[in-house]
């Protein structure tokens, strides 16, 4: 019996080692909101959702070199229905469900105490400390916990500003730098170079194989194909 139980409780701290690691990783992934997320832009027939979109960044420093302040402030000055509020409708797409900025990743058993936009950074983080042990994806983004941490402090942010929609757009237009949106703008980068580079921060898109970055790593699948990842980049940024 004792032998049963010691065995026993070293399956439960191998569980949940194998949990830490799995969040600590730079580039894993999580699950999506639901098992059929409904796509926040115009549904089509090319449109998958058959599988769980999954979102992808580094604990510490972004995919690539730090995006200039000076880029973001070029970023922010778009339209708000110009190329880069549409760019990020197409991610949303990919890695959110109907529930937008108030998304949870489904997975997670105990949501926050209220809707992320009704709740302060600090709040979340509070959240993600007592909850350990489950999946924390959170927002329009799906921002896991390390990346929201790092994405705040390059911003600048104070973790008691609420997490409205426009905090949550600003944070993702840093890794829209990250992923070289102004070298693409200028045509120093490729439109697949850059695509293949939001795929890398983004899971739930594909690269130019037709399959997400990380595909079959902890269940992960894009939830587009490329055909239409590729016409609505296209369309976006047709001069």
């Amino acid at each position: 019996m004792r032998r049963m139980w010691g065995l026993l409780a070293v399956i439960g701290l191998v569980g949940q080692a194998a949990f830490a690691w799995a969040e600590a990783l730079p580039m894993v992934s999580r699950a999506s909101l639901m098992t059929k997320a409904t796509p926040l832009m115009g549904a089509e027939p090319m449109i998958r959702h058959s599988g769980p979109s999954l979102f992808a960044g580094r604990s510490v420093t972004g995919l690539f070199a730090p995006p200039d302040p000076k880029e973001l402030d070029n970023l922010r000055n778009y339209p708000v229905e110009g190329r880069v509020a549409r760019l990020r409708n197409l991610i949303a797409q990919a890695e959110a469900g109907q529930k937008g900025y108030d998304a949870v990743q489904y997975g997670a058993s105990v949501k926050p105490a209220a809707a992320p936009t009704r709740l302060t950074i600090q709040q979340i983080y509070d959240w993600i400390k007592d909850t350990p042990g489950q999946p924390h994806a959170i927002g329009r983004y799906q921002f896991i916990p390390p990346t929201l941490r790092r994405l705040v402090r390059q911003a600048g942010i104070d973790p008691n500003t609420q997490f409205t929609p426009e905090v949550q757009d600003q944070l993702a237009d840093i890794l829209l730098a990250d992923a070289g949106l102004q070298p693409f703008l200028a045509g120093d980068m490729d439109r697949v170079a850059f695509m293949n580079n939001l795929a890398k921060i983004w899971a739930g898109l594909p690269n130019d194989t037709g399959k997400s970055h990380y595909h079959g790593y902890a269940g992960n699948k894009a939830t587009m194909t490329w055909a239409h990842f590729d016409a609505q980049m296209v369309r976006i940024f047709a001069q």
